[in-house]
């Protein structure tokens, strides 16, 4: 027999404590200052995580006709969440509930769609002959201003501005080509996103317990919880959004109504639908309402409009929007823009609109996994610049 013991099987299941009397160190190493190790050693592993990150963002990209449909549907799906809930919890039967749901969102869309095109084919030739009118008041007024223009000055500085307006115009056709594609594309991807979204009302919570299974078992209960935060999380950012984007859209379409600002109707589904971009999208559709005042009815109602829009939007930021988000979802403006920006300059159109919900659950998981609050199941404390940790997290079937 030998005297070499039989080896006892490692069973690869168990956890086994980490080894720590194997370092093996060289004179080289030893000859290394302590801060340049230290400083080598973040840096390679800042290096395999931004490899990592940049890997996963190229294959975001290579399959957006994929992604999009996928993230338009679970924000959908949040949107919609509650309503959803409350008829469940009323007994309603869950096909009834999901039949309600769905063709009752599309009522809601096909309606405002039908509200714009009606009131832009109704508007449109007036809007443009007044636009010619203001143009001519514009000349007339700069040729009378101190600037001493000539008429030749003022045509120049015009046809500057309209091949401005004509190149960003043609830029946001090339960004809005590149992001939907062609017309069979974006029905495709409109399809796909109405399926996800009755298959997630249908079985999300089986769903779920098909994607758990990829991670093993031991890590199943963190990211389970992790996931199940996040998910309130954006439930969370998707009903106050949506409260907030209504009371914009019917503050500034109200507003310009009264105004006499033309196509009052679109100009209100546009700030409802900027909207969803936080902060960033509330500005610039705010601007189209007061350019179309300040062409249409001329300065002093653009800037009543002005007024209009700063009053909806400070009455919703300080007033409105802490009241309905409470102290669920709390984000600093700074983190807002700079996600904002980031996914925009990533993905343009659909990086602005998914990149706060995404990075709100992403957060909302890390810190519950980071604090071990998965464990015990309470609130995980952590002083953020982000703080969107859910406060309710009462559990429902998905």
């Amino acid at each position: 027999m030998s005297d070499n013991p039989t080896p006892r099987f490692r069973n690869p299941f168990r956890h086994y404590p980490p080894v720590t009397d194997r370092t093996v160190t060289t004179e080289v190493d030893e000859a290394v200052p302590k801060p340049l190790r230290v400083t080598a050693a973040y840096a390679w592993r800042l290096l395999v995580i931004a490899g990592a990150i940049a890997l996963f963002i190229w294959l975001v990209m290579l399959l957006k006709a994929l992604v999009i449909p996928l993230m338009v549907g679970i924000l959908i799906t949040a949107l919609l969440w509650p309503a959803f809930q409350i008829m469940l919890g009323a007994r309603f039967p869950r096909w009834l509930a999901i039949a309600t749901t769905v063709i009752g969102t599309i009522a809601i869309v096909a309606g405002l769609l039908w509200l714009v095109i009606w009131q832009v084919r109704a508007q449109w030739q007036d809007v443009q002959e007044r636009t010619l009118v203001a143009i001519e008041q514009l000349k007339v007024l700069l040729l009378d201003s101190p600037f001493h223009l000539t008429a030749s000055d003022i045509d120049g500085y015009i046809a500057q501005l309209q091949t401005l307006l004509t190149e960003q115009q043609n830029w946001l056709w090339s960004a809005a080509g590149a992001v939907t594609g062609t017309a069979a594309e974006v029905l495709t991807g409109a399809v796909l996103s109405l399926f996800i979204l009755i298959c997630l009302l249908a079985d999300g919570g089986g769903i779920w317990k098909w994607t758990l299974r990829l991670f093993p078992r031991t890590a199943r209960p963190a990211v389970d919880a992790a996931a199940r935060n996040g998910w309130e999380t954006v439930i969370n950012y998707a009903r106050t959004q949506m409260l907030v984007a209504g009371i914009d859209a019917v503050g500034i379409g109200v507003g310009a109504a009264l105004l006499g600002v033309p196509m009052a109707i679109p100009v209100a589904v546009l700030v409802f639908l900027g909207s969803f971009v936080p902060i960033v999208g509330a500005v610039v559709t705010g601007a189209v309402a007061v350019f179309l005042a300040l062409v249409y009815n001329g300065p002093w109602i653009a800037l009543a409009m002005l007024g209009v829009v700063l009053l909806v939007q400070q009455l919703e930021g300080h007033i409105l929007q802490p009241i309905l988000m409470g102290s669920a979802v709390k984000v600093h403006p700074l983190a807002v823009v700079l996600v904002v920006a980031g996914g925009a300059m990533i993905a343009r159109i659909p990086g602005a609109l998914f990149a706060v919900p995404l990075a709100a659950f992403i957060n909302v998981a890390a810190v519950t996994i980071s604090t071990g609050a998965w464990r015990t199941g309470e609130e995980p404390a952590a002083d953020l610049i982000w703080s969107t940790v859910p406060r309710e997290r009462t559990r429902r079937n998905r």
